[in-house]
């Protein structure tokens, strides 16, 4: 057990995780992350692989008397979704997360935080360098969770092969056990754009702001309006409204999971910015008729711009058209666990790539596999009926709840005697590493926690400092029943 206070163990955690928020790990970029944890685990006395996609494996040898004991994973990722509020000077691949601490919550000064999951990181470090009675005990960092568990999916299966037992440290409520969750399906609409000049004498950039935004798994039953699908519509109406317009630019939303809080477009005109305006407030008006008892910030500024050139009206029209009709939101709820989102999609990210190609990223979610199917299905008949090609990466595994888990009955029977309430059982519509798992070992044994964090992928992530020395408890005494 670990005898120390909850402040001391809060200070630790918090020392370790400031130490991975001074170094950027945007998904697809952890060398230097991964790099960092080598050493940090090489100091504490693991052994430690790294392997070709940066993944980081630490073993740390069982101390004496418990060398019997079953194979514990601790296992997280070290990537994160960068976003940043707007008009905040924050470069990703190179800026480190500026943290803010009060007496509750640790935050991020107008960015996300990375606790998700530099806390569950964080938490294996902390745990593995100041555990002094343990049996063996693996560390597994993957990379890229958060775009495409390229880490996961590139796992050599050997690193789970000869462990029991697996806590994944990447869920989001310290009373809640997590023991399912959804398969999705990163999904890509390309379209290759035909430019020409402006014709028109005026032109204005219209920027979409001050939604909610958040996570497209967890937050996707909320109501949540995505702004890209809003300034989609919004320029169909400037369509309906008779004013012709050149589409110049569109842009919107930071991650494929991430709801959009932001979207903007410019455009070329010969219509007056009044007349652009009226159709702006209406369509402002009818957002908050759809939305304004959950995102009642909607605002829409309009400023003079001066685009150089402007896409083609196929272009146009065809983008238009296509988000639309991508489906943004939930589709279907669990008809087996009451309240649970079954399946759901969420239009990410619009953004221009290598100057000529629009690309539309789309996630869609589900506990049923076969339910994806319909979305990959779809994908590929609304590419062919608006020009784009529709680019469908391998399909992840859900992750199907173990009747008989021997981890999670002593981990609820540890965690109800600790804080005097039972913790809740849950299965969750977010993606997690645990279905990649448990398909590459069927008997592995395995839950996932995390710590109280709120508003993740979002400027407004926080994390609840509280929550932190209860879970720290959770994970050494299960541990420790699990060895006996």
């Amino acid at each position: 057990m670990l005898n120390l206070s909850k402040e001391a163990i809060i200070d630790g955690v918090l020392e370790e995780f400031s130490q991975l928020a001074r170094i950027p790990r945007q998904s697809g970029h952890e060398k230097a992350v991964s790099d960092y944890l080598v050493k940090a685990f090489s100091d504490i006395g693991c052994e430690v692989h790294q392997d070709e996609v940066n993944n980081v494996i630490a073993d740390l040898p069982a101390t004496a008397g418990k060398e019997s004991a079953p194979m514990i994973i601790l296992q997280g990722h070290m990537d994160m979704v960068c976003v940043a509020d707007h008009g905040v000077n924050f470069d990703p691949l190179k800026d480190p997360i500026k943290l803010v601490r009060d007496e509750k919550f640790l935050s991020a000064d107008g960015t996300s935080l990375g606790a998700d999951d530099g806390i569950g990181v964080a938490e294996a470090l902390y745990i593995m360098k100041n555990l002094k009675s343990h049996g063996p005990l693996r560390a597994i960092i993957t990379v890229d969770e958060e775009q495409g568990m390229t880490g996961a999916v590139h796992l050599d299966a050997k690193y789970l092969k000869d462990a029991q037992y697996l806590i994944n440290c990447d869920s989001e409520n310290y009373d809640e056990l997590t023991v399912g969750s959804a398969g999705s399906v990163n999904i890509d609409f390309n379209r290759k754009l035909t430019y020409s000049a402006p014709q028109g004498n005026k032109a204005y950039k219209i920027h979409l702001k001050g939604l909610l935004g958040g996570h497209s798994g967890m937050e996707i039953n909320k109501g949540r309006a995505n702004a890209i699908r809003i300034m989609a519509i919004l320029l169909n109406a400037l369509d309906e409204a008779g004013i012709s317009y050149e589409l110049a630019s569109f842009t919107g939303g930071k991650a494929r999971n991430s709801i959009p809080a932001e979207a903007e477009v410019v455009i070329s005109t010969m219509a007056e910015a009044q007349v652009i305006q009226e159709v702006i407030d209406a369509e402002r008006d009818s957002c908050l008729d759809k939305y304004g008892a959950v995102d009642n910030n909607i605002e829409f500024d309009l400023t003079a711009a001066q685009p150089q050139r402007v896409m083609s009206e196929d272009d146009r029209d065809s983008i238009i058209r296509l988000l639309i009709s991508l489906h943004s939101g939930v589709y279907a709820m669990s008809q087996v666990v009451p309240g649970l989102v079954e399946t759901s999609a969420n239009i990410g990210m619009v953004k221009l790539k290598d100057g000529e190609i629009l690309s539309i990223a789309c996630l869609p979610r589900s506990s049923n596999d076969a339910k994806i199917g319909e979305f990959i299905l779809q994908a590929d008949i609304l590419a062919q009926m608006t020009g784009f090609t529709a680019v469908i990466d391998k399909q992840t595994p859900g992750w199907k709840e173990n009747q008989n888990s021997k981890l999670a009955k002593v981990m609820l029977e540890v965690f109800e005697s600790q804080n005097g309430i039972p913790m809740k059982v849950e299965t969750i519509h977010a993606g997690l590493e645990c279905g990649y798992h448990v398909m590459k070992n069927p008997e592995l044994d395995v839950v996932s926690i995390g710590v109280n964090t709120f508003d993740i992928h979002s400027p407004k992530e926080r994390l609840e400092l509280a929550t932190i020395p209860p879970q720290i408890k959770l994970i050494v005494e299960t541990m420790g029943r699990l060895a006996e």
